[in-house]
């Protein structure tokens, strides 16, 4: 399975499948998978932004 690193700004919030990161964080797998795609890192980069990191 795929792993991932999630994170906002500095702070690393868990790491993990899409399925587990999106229960631990209350929201959908489709809503994490959307913080790696090219629409979400056109919206900035602010401070509160969440980063999606695949794992090898």
């Amino acid at each position: 399975m795929k792993e991932y690193a999630l994170y906002k700004g500095d702070e690393l919030l868990g790491i993990g499948t899409l399925k587990e990161l999106a229960e631990k964080n209350g929201v959908k797998p489709s809503t994490i998978y959307f913080y790696i795609s090219p629409a979400y890192k056109k919206r900035g980069n602010g401070i509160n932004r969440k980063v999606l990191i695949k794992l090898d």
